[in-house]
């Protein structure tokens, strides 16, 4: 069972996402265990302030290390298992894609941090994280959003979670590429039909239809993944095929 520890301010964010869908049938199925802390808690002057003026000055308060430390120290190591990740929500971090998030689904134990006001002490980055992970490029209130995108993203890939245990292999970003358009009945809504091949019930043609289909909606939407990966003789060729019609 992986266990994830949240710290943050504002610990009521996570009740409704984290008690929904399948983070919480993830729960149910024993994948995953889910403890939200208050890092407040952990403050040791009588106002239990958590954040400080910045020294050379400047805008904003900075999140102390008091609290964060010693808040680590007593969520502690699982028995017989590996050191904890470590996470820090930061828009200086590593960009989050869809390979972090695999490489997260094999770890016992995370620790996300989600600060908040001007940014962190520094001595937080060098002695207690072990990640600095960013969603995206603009900057949010905290770190609170950036963890619940990140969770959802690990969970589902937790043996068990899914009802289907290939369907998270044919993902976006799984494979390098952009998944396959998709249908379902009926088969002719409006006069807006399925493509032929899908009914044929010849699963290599569709198959093909479907790497060919991942490959043209890469190729134009997101052509910037092909520098990214190694295409096979047979997706190059497909991917020829796919240039012709432009």
């Amino acid at each position: 069972m992986m266990q994830i520890d949240i710290l943050t301010l504002f610990p009521e964010m996570f009740t409704g996402v984290l008690g929904q869908s399948m983070l919480q049938k993830a729960v149910e199925k024993s994948a995953v265990e889910y403890n939200v802390v208050n890092f407040r808690d952990y403050a040791d002057n009588k106002h239990a302030t958590v954040d400080d003026y910045p020294y050379g000055g400047g805008a904003g308060m900075v999140l102390t290390p008091q609290p964060i430390f010693d808040a680590i120290s007593a969520l502690g190591e699982k028995p017989n298992s590996k050191l904890p990740r470590i996470i820090l929500l930061c828009p200086q971090g590593e960009r989050y894609g869809q390979q972090k998030a695999e490489e997260l689904a094999k770890e016992d134990h995370l620790i996300f941090i989600c600060g908040h006001y001007e940014g962190y002490d520094e001595r937080i980055r060098e002695h207690v994280v072990t990640d600095e992970i960013s969603i995206g490029d603009y900057v949010l209130t905290g770190g609170e959003l950036g963890a619940m995108v990140i969770i959802d993203s690990v969970v589902r890939l937790l043996p068990e979670v899914l009802g289907n245990q290939e369907s998270h292999l044919r993902d976006s970003f799984s494979t390098g590429l952009l998944e396959h358009p998709h249908y379902t009945r009926p088969a002719d809504f409006r006069g807006l039909k399925v493509p032929d091949v899908l009914l044929s019930g010849n699963h290599k043609l569709i198959d093909e239809w479907r790497n060919k289909e991942a490959l043209r909606r890469t190729l134009l939407r997101r052509p910037d993944l092909f520098t990214k990966m190694d295409l096979s003789a047979a997706q190059e060729k497909w991917l020829e095929e796919v240039k012709k019609d432009y």
